[in-house]
């Protein structure tokens, strides 16, 4: 984290920008202090904060802890509070760097992709869950729940970081069957409905990719 500080403070200087940073703490640091991964102090320092610079949360210090109470909570606890759905993660293969791959040079050479994932939905947030004794032993539940807005919010997110990409070649779009039916024109039973905004921005997606 210091080191990341270190990256903004030189982009400051450099472009005439100005930095306030203050400190929380999260996950593990703050089940040390205060018994909770994501006390009130620091929730309520990250919604009057502009921007949130989260670093690594957990180690093997607190696997044994309950689920409740681990560290990775504290994260999902700050995507559900502050709303924050979509992750985007770049992955983009430096040529100087492509024979420290695993892969073949000719496979991963020029490799500059974004793969945009849903954070609020879906199993992680979904009920009932959890795991309960039966006269078997136990029986663990999990359930995946998506709302019309919640898909469309993030295809609409996928569809115009991909309009702003300098290589725009839109490689995929991976939906579950719930998501085919609210995205237009990814199912056979969703044309013809109204256009939402997801579709729209889809639709110039492939308007200003070309064939």
């Amino acid at each position: 984290m210091p080191q990341a500080v270190h990256v903004l403070e030189a982009v400051a200087a450099r472009f005439g920008h100005r930095f306030e940073f203050k400190t929380a703490d999260v996950g593990g640091a703050a089940i040390d202090k205060t018994g909770r991964p994501l006390p009130d102090d620091t929730l309520r320092l990250a919604k009057e904060s502009d921007a949130i610079l989260l670093g690594a949360v957990g180690g093997p210090k607190w696997e044994g802890l309950d689920y409740s109470v681990r560290p990775e909570r504290a994260l999902l606890g700050l995507r559900e509070q502050l709303g924050l759905y979509a992750n985007l993660r770049p992955a983009k293969l430096y040529s100087m760097l492509a024979d420290a791959s695993t892969l073949k040079r000719e496979v991963i050479e020029g490799l500059d992709i974004l793969v945009v994932r849903e954070l609020t939905g879906g199993i992680y947030f979904g009920k009932p869950k959890g795991i309960e004794k039966t006269s078997e032993g136990e029986k663990g539940v999990n359930t995946e729940v998506y709302t019309t807005p919640e898909i469309r919010r993030i295809a609409k997110v996928a569809f115009e970081a991909a309009r702003k990409r300098r290589r725009c070649k839109p490689a995929g779009l991976t939906l579950g069957e719930a998501r085919r039916e609210v995205v237009p024109g990814s199912s056979p039973s969703s044309r013809g409905r109204g256009r939402s905004a997801a579709a729209k921005a889809a639709e110039r997606v492939c308007t200003w990719c070309g064939p």
